[in-house]
């Protein structure tokens, strides 16, 4: 029996849109951007990036490790710079006051939000964490350090601005919200919590679920 090839979509999304990027300790900056076909694609690649790789949850005062998160951010800022590479000028085109692409808005975020960030931060935590004694706890002696709630702060500003830069990008590239997701009610009183409910294995969908944040991997 032969298979019907499956037809690769073509990008699609609005033919123009505000695009708004918080720059922390700055403000905001907004431009009307009017996406080619090679933005669109490209925006897919890096919102898929932000949802995926880099979590744009905040951290609790006791939740994470400030090492994993500024690793996260390296990763995404050397994943942001071979997408522009790969897309070249097309993503890039020249422009009129007041308006934006993807290649403005990518490098922004590089250059004025994580660079500052990990160029500051890292060597310094870095320091820190080479004075650590063998055989301690790596997490207790993380949060112990005289700096990690300042560093939580600007930690928690970069991910506020890379999730409006996640919103942009999924309007742009025309997609669903991968950075919230339903999920189902918790458990009923007296529900057998060792096998499934009978809907298990179907569809989840929004109808009377909370919708919570999306657990994301570094």
């Amino acid at each position: 029996m032969a298979h019907r090839q499956r037809r690769r979509r073509r990008p699609s999304g609005p033919s123009q849109i505000t695009a708004k990027l918080t720059i922390p300790f700055v403000g905001e900056i907004s431009g009307t951007w009017e996406p080619a076909d090679a933005e669109r694609s490209a925006a897919w690649e890096l919102y898929l990036e932000l949802v995926t790789r880099v979590s744009v949850e905040e951290l609790g005062r006791d939740e994470g490790f400030l090492r994993e998160a500024l690793s996260s951010f390296y990763t995404f800022f050397n994943t942001t710079r071979e997408i522009l590479r790969r897309y070249g000028p097309d993503v890039a085109p020249p422009l009129t006051p007041g308006n934006v692409s993807f290649g403005f808005l990518a490098v922004t975020v590089l250059n004025r939000v994580l660079r500052p960030l990990l160029s500051s931060w890292h060597p310094r935590l870095t320091a820190y964490e080479s004075r650590r004694p063998e055989g301690s706890d790596p997490m207790v002696w993380e949060r112990e350090w005289e700096h990690s709630d300042a560093l939580r702060v600007e930690i928690a500003a970069v991910r506020r601005s890379l999730t409006s830069l996640a919103r942009t990008l999924q309007e742009v590239a025309g997609v669903s919200d991968l950075i919230t997701l339903p999920t189902p009610p918790p458990p009923g009183p007296g529900r057998d919590l060792g096998h499934p409910p009978p809907q298990a294995g179907g569809t989840v969908t929004a109808e009377g679920t909370e919708r919570a944040p999306l657990l994301l991997a570094a």
